[in-house]
């Protein structure tokens, strides 16, 4: 615990060593792209299944841990294209959809091999094909999720009107569906750590990233939200029409960081342990040289 500081300031020079801030703004970059192919895929998928309000929750989970300024300008744009979005799930234009979302997975894949320093050496049409299925998984998962979202409120008022009591704690859906939020984020982050970058991780060994992550980007977010209500001028005097547009992309760019500085300092750990247990291996090799000389002169 007292070495904290020291692994956190040395997971810091990796980060930039290992060019920590360029791969930020790809992935940055990439997520935004990627973003709306995504969720024009889940609009077709939602009205494969004959609700198009599934894919309207989804945007709602999407965006609830973002800050409003940032979210709402985002929201606007992303309902306008999912207006216009056809409901067939077999098109040439959903399935180029379904491979640009792939993108961003694999932006996400090159800031976690290099923050591990892990070298690829699975094909790319597999690795290609493995960002793709995450799409579909990801999809099929909010989808999910947000058919139990627009489920719970019916469910709490059938309940109410059995137990009227119940009637004071309607802020039980709220924060239902903050949690939602973060459990997808913190499960989405789990499994990337875990599964996308090459070679294989024990779960102890990333959680602390995946903490750190999850810890500094509430605060960020909130900071930034803060930030935004003083400055927003700025943006809008600087960028004119497309200052929502920039200000969604220095957001991804701070969230990308955080990403990337997560997995940074996870291997930091790692590295640590490992110098530790070899210390301990020395220690125990002199040790039993010790004893046996004690042995020999006895």
């Amino acid at each position: 615990m007292r070495r904290l500081p020291r692994i956190i300031y040395d997971a810091y020079w990796r980060f930039v060593e290992d060019d920590g801030w360029a791969i930020a703004s790809h992935i940055a970059l990439s997520g935004l792209m990627s973003l709306f192919p995504f969720l024009i895929f889940v609009t077709s998928l939602a009205g494969f299944f004959g609700s198009k309000q599934l894919a309207d929750e989804v945007v709602g989970l999407l965006l609830e841990a973002w800050p409003s300024r940032v979210a709402d300008p985002l929201s606007n744009e992303i309902h306008n294209v999912m207006n216009n979005a056809r409901g067939d799930i077999l098109t040439v234009g959903v399935l180029l959809a379904i491979y640009f979302s792939s993108n961003g997975v694999e932006s996400l894949r090159i800031g976690l091999n290099r923050a591990y320093r892990l070298k690829e050496h699975r094909a790319w049409w597999l690795l290609r094909l493995e960002s793709i299925a995450y799409v579909l998984v990801g999809a099929a998962a909010l989808l999910s999720l947000a058919f139990l979202v627009v489920l719970a409120p019916i469910l709490w008022q059938t309940a109410i009107l059995y137990v009227p009591q119940l009637q004071p704690y309607n802020y039980v859906i709220t924060i239902g569906r903050f949690g939602v939020a973060t459990l997808i984020i913190v499960s989405a982050l789990l499994i990337l750590h875990l599964w996308l970058p090459c070679g294989r991780r024990a779960f102890r060994e990333i959680v602390p990233g995946v903490a750190l992550t999850v810890a500094l980007a509430l605060s960020c977010g909130h900071a930034f939200g803060i930030y935004l209500a003083k400055a927003a001028n700025n943006y809008a005097s600087t960028y004119a029409g497309l200052a929502s547009v920039m200000v969604a992309l220095v957001f991804l760019y701070t969230i990308a960081s955080i990403f990337v500085y997560g997995g940074e300092f996870n291997a930091e750990l790692a590295r640590v342990r490992e110098t530790y247990a070899e210390q301990e291996r020395r220690l125990n090799v002199i040790e039993r040289g010790r004893a046996f000389l004690r042995r020999r002169r006895a």
